[in-house]
């Protein structure tokens, strides 16, 4: 699959060449233009791949812009209990300690990023005209995937958000209410579900690293989750992906390092010593000699990993040899480690290869075990059993001792299957344990936090740009 997207994108930027120089170029605007409208399928397909790439992001080293999912440990993972910066410097430093100010780069880079891959994903649907009939609608659920998932990132992140569901006129009267007036949230999931209603009728499961029937129904299912609702839906999406051939992988260290494996559903693909590389997992180390080593372990990630993790332990956190009093992550190491089995994935560890996995069959599993619990269904206690316990089994741990699951139990377990997967969060928000467990634990550390810590500020420059027309989040200034 990276070989093939690599030709493929070759191949259309050659046969594009109308579309401009900079036709793989992040534009942040949703604006017609020549750019926008393709006369083949051939340039379709192009637009389709375009996707991703704007998801996939730019190598840090290469640009200070656009990095897509490549900064969003940030935004997720630094603002549970899971991570920390090293230096507590920068930043970086705002996301830890709770004191994110509207100006911080990295929101604006992750908001810019995402309302990108929207536009991108309209520009696809804008010239379904143009594709087969035969090829027609999978073209328009897959595109309708990848804005649903760019949508239900943003919205989980900043609340109530523009809704731009197609590529806007600038020359249009309502262009600027359009791209800068904040809907309601419960009206951005409505249209989310749509998109993955589409997105789960008109795809198969060709692809990991492309959209596909079991990520729409993955990531339609944790939608309803995350709404409260549609307990039933959501257990009976998830049962669907459970009959179409996925399985754990017996060793979890493969689960990362052994790519496009069983178990995963859905991955960002980068592409090791290219323009395609990532920079991330650099990033969350201080060995490579060349990085600020952000996105360190906590004591209360790696309490709960001893006590809990079994098998996964090993392989989600390590002492940092030239720090013996820090501690990294291990899942996505890019500079390999012999004493564990893990090879380079690049000669270069800030030009990675390493896979960024979205959704994967153990998620699904603990989603399973989430919908029966919450949907109150007594004729499926024992589907929760098997699944809760197939997790643990692979983990080298025990079943359910008493047959009953807590929310307690299930939250400590996706907690330490997911940890350092940007998942925590989402987890502590969506299990409504957030403003207790991230006050405890922030007042532990000497941090910030508060309820509206829960939303991260609209960009200021968004707010600048839309002459009044965009809101501030409560409790930033």
């Amino acid at each position: 699959m990276k070989s093939i997207k690599i030709i493929v994108l070759l191949l259309v930027m050659a046969a594009t060449s109308a579309c401009g120089e900079d036709y793989l170029s992040p534009e942040l605007e949703s604006l017609i233009n020549a750019n926008t409208f393709y006369t083949t399928e051939e340039q379709l397909n192009g637009a389709v791949i375009n996707m991703y790439d704007g998801i996939q992001g730019i190598n840090s080293t290469v640009s200070n812009d656009y990095h897509g999912m490549q900064q969003e440990f940030y935004l997720t993972e630094m603002r549970s209990d899971n991570t920390r910066t090293k230096s507590s410097e920068g930043e970086a430093a705002q996301f830890e300690n709770y004191s994110i100010q509207p100006t911080n780069g990295i929101v604006q880079d992750y908001y810019n990023s995402f309302y990108n891959v929207i536009f991108r994903a309209n520009i696809v649907l804008l010239n379904l005209n143009v594709a087969s009939d035969e090829n027609k609608a999978k073209i328009e659920a897959e595109a309708k995937f990848v804005r649903a998932y760019a949508y239900f990132n943003l919205v989980r992140l900043f609340g109530d958000i523009p809704l731009v569901d197609q590529v806007l006129d600038p020359n249009d009267s309502s262009y600027l209410d359009v791209a800068f007036t904040r809907v309601n949230t419960a009206d951005i999931y409505a249209f989310i579900e749509e998109d993955l209603e589409n997105a789960v009728a008109g795809l198969d499961n060709t692809y990991k690293t492309r959209a596909s029937k079991a990520a729409a129904q993955a990531l339609l299912a944790k939608v309803y989750l995350t709404q409260g609702t549609n307990y039933l839906e959501a257990q009976i999406l998830c049962e669907e992906i459970m009959s179409s051939g996925f399985m754990l992988q017996p060793n979890f260290k493969d689960v990362f390092f052994n790519e496009l494996n069983s178990e995963i559903i859905f991955a960002i693909g980068y592409f090791p010593d290219s323009n395609d590389s990532q920079n991330f997992s650099a990033e969350w180390l201080n060995a490579v000699g060349r990085t600020s080593g952000v996105n360190y372990t906590t004591v209360d990630s790696r309490n709960a990993l001893d006590e809990l993790g079994g098998d996964r332990t090993l392989y989600s956190y390590r002492v940092d040899t030239g720090q013996p009093t820090q501690f990294q992550v291990v899942k996505y190491l890019p500079d390999g480690d012999d004493d564990l089995g893990i090879d380079p994935t690049s000669s270069d560890p800030t030009s990675a290869g390493n896979d960024w996995i979205v959704i994967r069959y153990a998620d699904v599993l603990l989603m399973h075990v989430e919908a029966i619990m919450a949907g109150g269904s007594s004729t499926s206690v024992q589907g929760a059993l098997d699944s809760f316990e197939e997790v643990r089994l692979r983990a080298g741990l025990s079943g359910d001792d008493d047959d009953n699951i807590t929310k307690q139990e299930l939250l400590d377990e996706r907690r330490v299957e997911l940890a350092y997967e940007n998942q925590r969060l989402f987890d502590l928000i969506r299990f409504g344990e957030a403003q207790n467990v991230l006050s405890v634990f922030s007042a532990a550390n000497g941090y910030n936090f508060t309820a509206t810590d829960l939303l991260l500020p609209i960009p200021q420059r968004e707010i600048n740009l839309s002459n009044g027309r965009l809101s501030q989040n409560p409790g930033y200034n």
